[in-house]
């Protein structure tokens, strides 16, 4: 008998002894029986992944020395040139998983092509410690297009990411400092920090003056996905790379995005809520709870900052939606429809405020909560990231329990590039990019 299938024998006699626990406390003797049961287990799954290795360590050194470099090329072109072909690259996420569950179950079988030439390189790449190349070590590297396209389904997706600023960051780099002008004043004498200028009669004297910077610093953070798949569903290609796909593209977006909104800063992105640049509007005296009118709008579009008109964009909690459809102004005896909704006029898929897009989004507070209506120009807002999302499996985590294991990372920060509210030059009332209405009690 083989160690797996003695390992198989092993597992079904401590599965029949767990389908007796069902929450109740095992007996003194079964709980030993099943200890027995499980460290048999652990035993045979050791040989098996010390076998697992062996195996592939000696394919690896039996290879043609045509093959593998170690010198300053570490992979043959030959082993390249059959990645970057379309011979050696997966058709689907599905199709490279379903390629691991057979490398996990049926090693005897040999390991698909594919799977083995990026092993190969990953060996060579990585020959102390845990390597992601060897099946025993930790697993196999998703394949590199299948990672740009979930990067790209993030941020297609995101009605905030989509209009944020990004900068990706260099492979030897881990954040971002720039200099910025420290302007929040535009009275005379606090122009970009401290530049002015002046009126001189003949022979006047000239007085200098300079610019005051201040210092951004973005660090990436990390986002992770965890997921884990049972060797059933593994089966299923085009089922399984559409589910763990959309399901880790959809909470690293919601993530994401949700930290734009209201990130705390810290070990996330600093948000935009509760930030210091931030105006919020004030409601009228005597406003009912949980209301919008006519003059929280006028008074939001006023507290804008004017040169980010053109990219501005309503963001509200879809429970608005009743406030804006009975807004009105007054005109003389009658009214003016204020908020123009989707499919009116415009024939457009928004509904339009001062002749910008009113987007519905989940990330806003609900209706009488500040956050719940926001005006906001997202180019103001800054976002660095490392290399889209990194994504690696392992079918070593969830042995046990015959499940797979699929890693996806996202290391990203971000911040609003203003560090305060802005005060014009002939007006006590601060502007912003990021304008909301504060609680209606």
């Amino acid at each position: 008998m083989t160690a797996q299938e003695q390992l198989t024998a092993v597992m079904e006699s401590a599965r029949a002894i767990m389908s007796e626990y069902d929450g109740k406390a095992l007996s003194e003797e079964k709980q030993k029986e099943l200890d027995g049961f499980l460290n048999q287990a652990d035993a045979l799954r050791k040989q098996i992944e010390a076998g697992n290795r062996f195996d592939a360590l000696d394919k690896f050194h039996n290879a043609p020395a045509t093959q593998v470099s170690f010198g300053p090329q570490v992979v043959a072109d030959e082993t390249d040139r059959f990645l970057d072909s379309d011979e050696g690259k997966f058709k689907s996420f599905g199709e490279q998983l379903v390629a691991v569950y057979q490398a996990k179950t049926s090693p005897s079988s040999g390991i698909d092509k594919r799977l083995a030439a990026s092993q190969k390189k990953q060996i060579a790449l990585k020959q102390l410690g845990m390597s992601e190349g060897v099946p025993a070590d930790g697993g196999f590297l998703v394949q590199q297009d299948f990672s740009a396209e979930l990067f790209r389904l993030a941020h297609a997706d995101g009605d905030f990411l989509s209009r944020v600023r990004k900068l990706p960051i260099g492979a030897n780099a881990n954040g971002l400092i720039m200099n910025a002008i420290a302007e929040s004043d535009r009275s005379t004498g606090n122009r970009w920090g401290g530049i002015r200028g002046y009126w001189l009669d003949e022979a006047g004297t000239k007085l200098p003056t300079h610019p005051t910077l201040r210092r951004m610093e973005l660090n990436l953070r990390k986002l992770i996905v965890l997921a884990y798949a049972t060797d059933e569903l593994l089966q299923d290609t085009t089922g399984l790379g559409a589910l763990i796909t959309m399901a880790a593209s959809e909470e690293i977006r919601w993530l994401t995005e949700e930290a734009i909104f209201r990130g705390l800063g810290g070990g996330q992105p600093l948000g935009i809520m509760g930030h210091p640049c931030l105006v919020t509007v004030a409601a009228e005296v005597g406003q009912a709870a949980n209301t919008i009118v006519f003059e929280n709008v006028a008074n939001m579009y006023s507290r804008r900052w004017a040169p980010s008109w053109p990219k501005m964009v309503w963001f509200i909690n879809q429970d608005t939606e009743p406030q804006l459809m009975e807004m009105n102004a007054a005109v003389g005896a009658g009214g003016q429809m204020v908020y123009l909704p989707p499919g009116g006029l415009s024939a457009s898929p928004y509904g339009f405020l001062y002749g910008r897009p009113v987007i519905a989004t989940e990330h806003n507070s609900t209706l009488g909560i500040t956050g719940d209506i926001c005006l906001f120009d997202l180019s103001q807002y800054l976002m660095i990231d490392k290399g889209g999302v990194q994504s690696a499996t392992s079918m070593h985590v969830a042995f046990l329990t015959d499940q797979t294991a699929f890693r996806f990372v996202y290391r990203i920060d971000g911040q609003p590039l203003w560090n305060a509210q802005l005060t014009p030059a002939n007006s006590a009332i601060t502007q912003s990019p990021f304008v909301v209405l504060a609680t209606r009690p």
